[in-house]
């Protein structure tokens, strides 16, 4: 991790001088105050400098990225990787002639792959950042058959008027399902079981 210390007339002018000497912004940086520093009389007589320390922190999308091309590589895989962030999200797309093993049945192997590179983007840091890990448009495709799945159940629930278990499925795969049937007045859905078994249940109304 590089850090520098810095000083100023002020706390923010020495994170300023900080930032300037890292090559970086606020966002990417951990600061510490050492000493706020002091005007002294006029601003001149006994002023004292503000001291910090400003350590830059690391590239949590870099882990991300390193993680998934060792797990490929494991797998015999040559990928292309391209990485969309911004301040809440990562997601990693993936490309290449054997794509279809990092996808696995019904996506399980990429749902584990999501998974595991999440711990390893969120381990260490105080703000929780959303993973989404896909594969040659895999994500879109998917929730496309979820939505139709959705209609189709629903219409299974209101015409045997029983409720209706889908398969067990990741939280944001229900939440498409969820979000597909909350203007069906016919239905109401919910979630039900213990991760990683639980699945949405169509109830007739």
């Amino acid at each position: 991790m590089r850090q520098v210390t810095a000083t100023g007339q002020t706390v923010e002018e020495a994170i300023q001088s900080a930032l300037e000497k890292l090559e970086t912004t606020k966002e990417r940086v951990e600061v510490d105050i050492i000493d706020e520093g002091k005007k002294g009389v006029f601003g001149l007589f006994g002023s004292k400098p503000a001291i910090v320390k400003v350590s830059l922190l690391a590239d949590k999308s870099k882990e991300g990225e390193e993680y998934l091309r060792q797990i490929a590589e494991k797998m015999g895989i040559e990928v292309d990787l391209n990485v969309i962030k911004n301040d809440k999200e990562i997601q990693y797309e993936l490309s290449g002639d054997k794509i279809a093993m990092l996808i696995g049945k019904r996506g399980q192997t990429l749902n584990a792959l999501q998974y595991l590179t999440q711990l390893v983007v969120n381990k260490n840091i105080d703000r929780y950042k959303t993973v989404i890990v896909d594969a040659e448009g895999y994500r879109g495709r998917r929730n496309d058959t979820l939505k139709q799945l959705a209609d189709r159940l629903a219409q299974k629930a209101v015409r045997i008027q029983k409720e209706v278990l889908l398969e067990p499925m990741p939280s944001y795969e229900r939440k498409v399902i969820h979000t597909a049937l909350q203007n069906y007045q016919k239905v109401s859905t919910y979630s039900d079981g213990v991760e990683p078994n639980r699945r949405v249940v169509i109830k007739p109304e």
